[in-house]
């Protein structure tokens, strides 16, 4: 056994010397030689493979005038950048979380959320930009070639341990998870190309700046913060430096003047959906309601929500189990519970058949691997089968059951007229008819006094500032 370990941790080292020798890419950003394990003809692969469960998973905003704006500033910017050959595409992802985010290939992705906290087309020319830089500047060939030295490690520890063995599922996730994430030259990199490309095509890149301010704001709230904003630990240090590289890059680019274009950017998003979008499900005092499709059930008190076409995530703050629920495939849930129990080779403890709430169920527990647990309600409802399940470590599966079982016992077909009428909020542009401060003129427009600091963050502006008449301002209503 000692031979085959100092035999593989040989053979590892001299693949890495290989690859380091016969895989220097030259960077089309830099222009240096650097090391890399995936080609132009690998991430564009690896983006059309990503592209349809990036999709499936958060949906696309329907919204024709938005989608030919993103089109057209992305096909614009991406013909001066320094990988103009590539297939550009650009999406706009129902989700109400604020984020924008790129992988390999040339896919970009915004999200309603983004484009809702946007309040002039400069500010998302230089996010656009930023995205593009990350295609451009290979980062995320550059994060796949650290994740494959990273999996290679990880394949000679699963010989090496047994206790590798047990997590090899688990870790390979983990991998995947941490594939979008950029380290902090990456983002500042990224920062530099967005002021540059945005700078070219007309765009006055210090309000790129000025957004920072904003999601800055945003993180004083608690909101979720953007891939972009993940890995950099000062927004207010990063608006200095994105003004500084304005400046600069308009000294040299010598336009005559920049656009910033705010009427217009605001009057595209009239109407734009904001926040979770009822029509999909939403959460409302400790319990989640579908009007589509016409069921309830309680939410844990405390406990955070993920929402997504695909898939309602559910865990308390600590992180220590979870909660998921989406809609699987089967004609029944005898059916639809072998499916799951030979997919993910969970070893049975208990197999039951039930009734929820007059709803024909199966229970389950079993171990998914040998220190995870899981309890699943596989339930029939309106000519569909619904999956449950509770998920936590082993040890802590007893602490946590009652609360599965609680959530899942309670699950019945929602009635009440009230929450299957509910629509979203929506963003709503109106014109000021009085100089007076923001927070006077929301209050004119009939805004709640416990909503005006988000609306404050969503304009881009703070109570205080004066508005002047005539200037078109974001509200909220249906």
């Amino acid at each position: 056994m000692k031979n085959l370990q100092q035999t593989l941790k040989k053979g590892l080292f001299f693949f890495l010397i290989i690859a380091i020798n016969w895989q220097c890419a030259r960077n089309p950003v830099t222009g240096k030689r650097e090391f890399s394990l995936m080609s132009t003809k690998q991430e564009l692969a690896l983006g059309k493979q990503s592209d349809p469960s990036i999709v499936g998973t958060f949906g696309r905003y329907d919204d024709e005038n938005m989608q030919k704006f993103i089109n057209e500033k992305g096909k614009q910017m991406a013909a001066i950048s320094h990988r103009p050959n590539l297939p550009y595409e650009f999406k706009i992802l129902d989700s109400p979380v604020v984020n924008a985010f790129a992988v390999p290939g040339g896919y970009v992705y915004f999200t309603r959320g983004i484009m809702a906290h946007f309040n002039n087309e400069a500010e998302f020319a230089g996010v656009l930009g930023h995205e593009i830089g990350h295609i451009t500047a290979r980062h995320s060939a550059k994060q796949y070639s650290s994740q494959m030295i990273g999996q290679l490690g990880f394949v000679i520890g699963m010989v090496l341990s047994e206790d590798f063995r047990q997590y090899s599922n688990l870790a390979s996730t983990g991998l995947q998870l941490a594939f979008l994430k950029f380290g902090r030259n990456h983002e500042s990199q990224s920062d530099k190309l967005g002021v540059e490309y945005s700078t070219e095509i007309g765009y006055d890149a210090h309000e790129m700046a000025g957004f920072f301010q904003t999601l800055h704001r945003m993180r004083g709230d608690g909101e979720q913060i953007p891939t972009f904003l993940s890995t950099h630990p000062d927004p207010v240090d990063r608006e200095r430096k994105v003004n500084r590289m304005a400046t600069k890059q308009q000294t040299k680019d010598q336009k005559n003047k920049y656009r910033v274009n705010r009427n217009s950017y605001l009057k595209m998003i009239d109407g734009l959906v904001y926040g979770e979008d009822p029509n999909q499900g939403y959460v409302e005092g400790n319990y989640f309601y579908h009007p589509e499709m016409k069921f309830q059930f309680p939410i844990p008190a405390s406990w955070k929500t993920v929402n997504t076409p695909a898939q309602l995530q559910i865990a308390p703050a600590d992180g220590k189990a979870v909660i998921l629920m989406n809609l699987v495939q089967g004609k029944d849930a005898n059916a639809a519970m072998q499916a799951a129990i030979s997919k993910d080779s969970l070893q049975v403890l208990n197999k039951r058949n039930i009734t929820v709430n007059g709803l024909k169920a199966i229970e389950l527990t079993a171990n998914m691997q040998q220190n995870v647990r899981l309890l699943i309600y596989m339930i029939e409802h309106d000519g569909r089968v619904y999956q449950l399940s509770g998920l936590s470590e082993t040890a802590n599966f007893s602490r946590y059951q009652s609360t599965f079982v609680n959530t899942f016992s309670k699950f019945k077909e929602l009635t009440d007229p009230t929450k299957l009428s509910k629509k979203p909020e929506r963003i709503r542009i109106e014109t000021v008819t009085k100089t007076a401060s923001l927070k006077s003129v929301l209050q004119s427009f009939n805004m709640k006094n416990d909503r005006l600091e988000e609306l404050a963050v969503l304009n881009g502006l703070s109570l205080t500032d004066k508005i002047k008449k005539g200037t078109l301002i974001k509200t909220l209503g249906e």
